[in-house]
């Protein structure tokens, strides 16, 4: 390893995550895969451009804004038009394609307008019209439209209760996707036969094209059975709204048509491409890692459970690395991405990046030398305003001095609080992109 004066482990951090959301930039990855020349490239795709009439640029997430600039810049005014919607304060402006902020992850009524919209683009699109999706992490939220039957209300509160279930994005996209117009691959119904491409930013762990934002490009393998059993798995059964369960019942019985699935029509002028994700965003952390003076290591880009059991895994690992310099030796930087799962059952404020970074602190007390910092990589970790939090083994003992019982704060799902008074914050802002979470441990 070549020697390289090495920066403080929190600034060293910091670096590391900002690298990773550098390689993983919306805009970038859109550029890159959208090219104007005699003919128009589309990642693998080449398309000629007399083939095409209409050019339609729609989306949705928090990544929409940037990969809109990016295929604005590279289409200029040959876009027809189009649409995208994301999270409140995420925006930025754009000249050929409209842009609606909406809420997240509880959906309002911003997108509820935002996906009717989107739907009347596809509708009105025809043979040889080329619809352009951008499709990145939080759409699923940001584009609610239920069928006829459920309203954005009893929507919004199961979606409300599979998220403090603890229940995994994939579960809730299933249930999302049979109470919806759009998702689940109903948005190709709606385009057909125009041609649809779909460029995407993972935010689900092994980009799992049917669940990235619910999959409304994509064929969807799970069924209104399925629904019903997540449900009742997480004790939701009585919770949930009477019309949604006796919806979902009536498509089990056969009664209400399926979701598309592989093989339909709909999907046949269909293309679907991850232009970035997690996996993207590990490899320049480890690249910067490096550059910076560490040895550096992927432990995984595929991260799922309970957040707390994470936490736990990844401090127990570090503090082995510390101790016997097995499977590398200090000074090194672990890097771990993914999506674990928060259940809720206290009354504080906190995302499931801050409670990892809370239960790391409490496992590594005791311990020297090793600094965590877990963030989401769009900004926002759950309901706060910070991505996530810092910790190391002296973070528990600090808060002890403050009064602070760290323990108790964890149980009452109040991290955010508890960093918030020790100054231990992460706070990017909006970054433009989600590939989901990702957790750095220093080593010195």
């Amino acid at each position: 390893m070549t020697t390289v004066r090495r920066k403080g482990p929190k600034r060293a951090a910091e670096e590391v995550f900002k690298a990773a959301l550098s390689s993983a930039s919306p805009y970038k990855a859109v550029k890159a895969n959208l090219i104007l020349s005699n003919k128009l490239r589309i990642a693998h795709l080449s398309l000629d451009l007399r083939s095409i009439k209409n050019i339609y640029v729609i989306g949705s997430g928090k990544a929409a804004p940037s990969m809109a600039k990016a295929a604005e810049d590279a289409l200029g005014g040959l876009i027809k038009g189009g649409l995208i919607v994301t999270k409140y304060g995420h925006g930025l402006e754009l000249k050929y394609i409209k842009s609606i902020e909406a809420g997240h992850p509880i959906p309002d009524r911003n997108g509820l307008m935002g996906a009717r919209e989107i739907l009347k683009t596809a509708k009105a699109a025809g043979r040889g019209d080329l619809i352009i999706f951008l499709l990145s992490g939080g759409a699923s939220a940001l584009l609610p439209a239920p069928v006829n039957a459920i309203s954005l209300g009893d929507k919004k509160r199961l979606t409300k209760l599979l998220i403090n279930s603890g229940s995994p994005i994939q579960e809730i996209n299933a249930v999302r996707k049979h109470l919806s117009k759009i998702k689940g691959g109903r948005f190709m119904e709606a385009a057909y036969p125009a041609r649809v491409i779909t460029l995407i930013i993972s935010d689900v762990v092994g980009d799992d094209i049917s669940s990235i934002a619910s999959g409304p490009t994509a064929p969807d393998p799970t069924t209104y059975t399925d629904c019903l059993k997540i449900i009742k798995k997480y004790g939701l059964m009585k919770k949930t709204p009477p019309n949604v369960t006796s919806f979902l019942k009536m498509g089990a019985s056969g009664r209400i048509e399926e979701t598309p699935k592989p093989g339909d029509r709909a999907f046949k002028y269909c293309d679907n491409i991850i232009i970035a994700n997690n996996s993207t965003a590990l490899k320049a952390a480890k690249g910067k890692a490096r550059s910076l003076g560490y040895r550096a290591l992927i432990l995984s880009s595929s991260i799922t459970g309970p957040t707390i059991e994470a936490a736990k895994f990844f401090a127990s690992f570090l503090k082995e690395v510390k101790r016997s310099g097995n499977p590398i030796r200090p000074p090194c930087c672990l890097l771990m991405g993914g999506e674990t799962t928060l259940k809720v059952k206290g009354k504080g404020l906190g995302g499931r990046n801050e409670e990892f970074a809370l239960a790391a602190a409490l496992e590594l007390e005791g311990a020297e030398g090793i600094t965590v910092l877990s963030a989401g990589t769009d900004g926002t970790d759950g309901p706060t305003d910070a991505a996530g939090a810092f910790a190391d083994p002296s973070t528990v003992k600090r808060a002890e001095r403050e009064g602070i019982d760290a323990l108790k704060f964890l149980k009452e799902n109040n991290s955010y609080n508890f960093f918030k008074k020790l100054n231990s914050l992460f706070i990017t802002g909006p970054t433009g992109t989600n590939v989901m979470d990702i957790a750095i441990g220093i080593v010195d």
